[in-house]
């Protein structure tokens, strides 16, 4: 018998990786140092729409996972049980589920010969087969038939424990405007040139405020600067036709035509500096849940200025989506409908149900933009309200220890067995 367990995690996108598998994996390194076995981490991601291609290099970047394996492997791995570099396996381990189908956990699990754990945000699959469940809600836990419920524990929200690590760190007096257009080609097209508008709007009204880009972990500082060069997006012009130029050093910042200053920040998790945004203009997606977790009112943009530049659809939309050569006609196609049907993007309304902080769909105007947030600016407390709504929509934090500690007992589980 061996003093080491394999856990292998399941994840897939940007998302996923800094929301939910990095408190997770820094949590199981805290617990295991308290138990008689030592456990050696794996994660292998699953193709994901929203993947940016530098997932590889980011989780690489947690010094608690010791092997990864990149999507593009995935398959391979799923049918024949193959990893690339040809990993070995100890005869003991658990499967986490941290992103991707729940499914993958069953099938893998089973070839392994593992235990199974299965974070389930929003519904709990495969009970019958699945070994434990950590999951947001109690509504998930009404779902499931009465003789399965034992293995399910009610854990809180991971997003969550993004607040808990910034709660103490609102310190500045200054009137701070967050700004995060997207990371993704798609969306930086048409989020950087309305950002740049915007700015350059509410720098007129009010020339005190502090606009701050917090990069994504997925892109680099010349990526951004391109989509602020009118040579190399021409999109610009259909935003007024404001450009930025980059100036780097030790705090790096783009500066308009009209000499408007947007910092840079590098640092990432930037979870202290959104705690000190008075408000947030963001693109759709995982931003939208870090921003709920932390309590930062936001506004939530989807210009369509240019339709086809959303394509991270799940599914069939989308993979159509992504297709070579005709996806751009059926990505104008699927968001034409989607657009029509008005469905919630932003993650706080889904979970809410209902709008708690705006999202405006459709070919945005800068001036109409900075107009609102000016509006929110004269009137802080419906900013308060807004971070309270939010406070109230959230999970309660500490769920990745909980969620370690199930992987940990199943480990002993499968040890005993």
């Amino acid at each position: 018998m061996t003093n080491t367990v394999d856990i292998l995690i399941l994840s897939n996108g940007p998302g996923e990786l800094t929301t939910w598998v990095r408190p997770v994996v820094q949590a199981l390194r805290e617990q295991i140092q308290n138990q008689s076995f030592q456990i050696r981490i794996s994660l292998i991601l699953s193709p994901c729409p929203n993947a940016t291609g530098k997932e590889v290099n980011i989780a690489r970047s947690y010094p608690e996972i010791d092997r990864v394996q990149g999507a593009e492997y995935f398959w391979q791995f799923l049918l024949l049980g193959k990893t690339q570099e040809n990993w070995d396996w100890y005869q003991q381990g658990v499967v986490l589920f941290l992103g991707g189908d729940q499914f993958f956990t069953l099938v893998i699990s089973k070839r392994l010969g593992y235990r199974s754990v299965i974070y389930a945000e929003w519904e709990a699959r495969w009970w019958r087969y699945i070994n434990r469940f950590g999951v947001m809600k109690s509504e998930i836990l009404e779902t499931i038939p009465q003789g399965y419920q034992g293995k399910v524990e009610v854990i809180g929200d991971l997003m969550a424990d993004v607040a808990l690590s910034a709660s103490n760190s609102r310190i500045s007096s200054d009137i701070i405007i967050g700004l995060l257009p997207g990371s993704k080609a798609a969306k930086l097209a048409q989020g950087v040139p309305l950002t740049l508008a915007i700015v350059e709007y509410l720098h007129q009204k009010r020339p005190q405020t502090r606009f701050i880009i917090p990069l994504a972990p997925t892109l680099d500082i010349q990526t951004l600067a391109n989509f602020a060069d009118p040579q190399y997006n021409p999109i610009i012009a259909n935003f007024g036709g404001i450009s930025a130029e980059l100036y780097l050093g030790e705090n790096p910042y783009l500066k308009t035509k009209n000499n408007v200053i947007i910092e840079i920040n590098t640092l990432f998790p930037a979870y202290n500096l959104l705690s000190n945004c008075q408000l947030c203009l963001t693109t759709v997606g995982a931003n939208t849940a870090e921003l709920g977790a932390l309590a930062v009112p936001m506004i939530v943009l989807l210009p369509t200025q240019q339709l086809d530049a959303m394509r991270s659809w799940d599914g069939i939309p989308g993979i159509l989506a992504n297709l070579p050569g005709i996806g751009s006609i059926f990505a104008k196609i699927i968001n034409s409908l989607v657009l029509k049907t008005g469905k919630f993007f932003a993650w706080p309304n889904i979970w809410a149900k209902q709008e708690i902080v705006p999202e405006l769909v459709g070919k945005l105007q800068p001036e109409n933009i900075g107009n609102l947030v000016l509006n929110y600016l004269d009137h802080p407390e419906q900013l308060e309200t807004m971070r309270q709504r939010l406070q109230q929509v959230r999970g309660k934090p500490g769920a990745a220890q909980k969620l370690a500690h199930l992987i940990i007992q199943e480990s002993l589980e499968q040890i005993k067995s």
